[in-house]
């Protein structure tokens, strides 16, 4: 079962840390620009705090993933 986290319950440095984990895995789109780490995770953040994106943590393989929110109302996970 999938369990959204509310990233403002972490603590600033846990939240750096799962968005420094999930920005830097391979397989991380930015779109046609180069990113910095810094940069990626800053906009991953905006993302959170927009409530465009949310964290969510699956159970089944214990990791943390940003996910979009409209995703989540679609019913993809």
């Amino acid at each position: 079962m999938d369990t959204v986290i509310p990233f403002d319950s972490l603590e600033r440095e846990t939240l750096e840390n799962v968005l420094n984990d999930i920005v830097s895995r391979d397989g991380t789109d930015y779109g046609e620009y180069d990113l910095s780490l810094e940069q990626k995770r800053e906009q991953a953040l905006r993302a959170l705090k927009s409530g465009e994106a949310v964290l969510l943590f699956d159970t089944e393989s214990e990791t943390i993933q940003l996910v979009a929110k409209k995703t989540l109302r679609q019913g993809y996970y």
